[in-house]
């Protein structure tokens, strides 16, 4: 992160993001392309990530959400695993209720299965 990041901290808020742009961005792509292109997209942002030599202290730096107000650096990063992890349950369910026809009454002990989250 250059001083020009850190000297803005509230002052200039991050630039809005549009969060269902990939929607648009993704049609007419197979699977494969779209997991090839998420791949080396997600490499390259964690070299980036690690690039940054983050410590304890930059994890407390403070910029300016557009909706939400005053965020630190380390509130950022945590709500990007906690995205990351939605991801993950999302697909977790899905992989969970294509048993839903074959686990016969165990069904009933799994609320994964029934869409509950348990």
């Amino acid at each position: 992160m250059d001083s020009g990041e850190r000297r803005h901290g509230t002052a200039l808020p991050f630039t809005p993001f549009d969060r269902f742009a990939q929607f648009e961005a993704s049609q007419g792509h197979s699977l494969e392309q779209l997991l090839d292109e998420f791949e080396e997209l997600r490499q390259g942002r964690l070299e980036e990530l690690r690039a940054l030599e983050l410590t304890p202290e930059s994890l407390q730096l403070v910029g300016a959400h557009p909706e939400l107000g005053r965020v630190t650096l380390g509130q950022l990063l945590a709500v990007w695993v906690v995205h990351d992890l939605g991801h993950i349950a999302q697909i977790t369910r899905v992989m969970a209720k294509q048993y839903g026809g074959e686990i016969g009454p165990w069904k009933t002990y799994l609320p994964i299965v029934q869409g509950r989250s348990g």
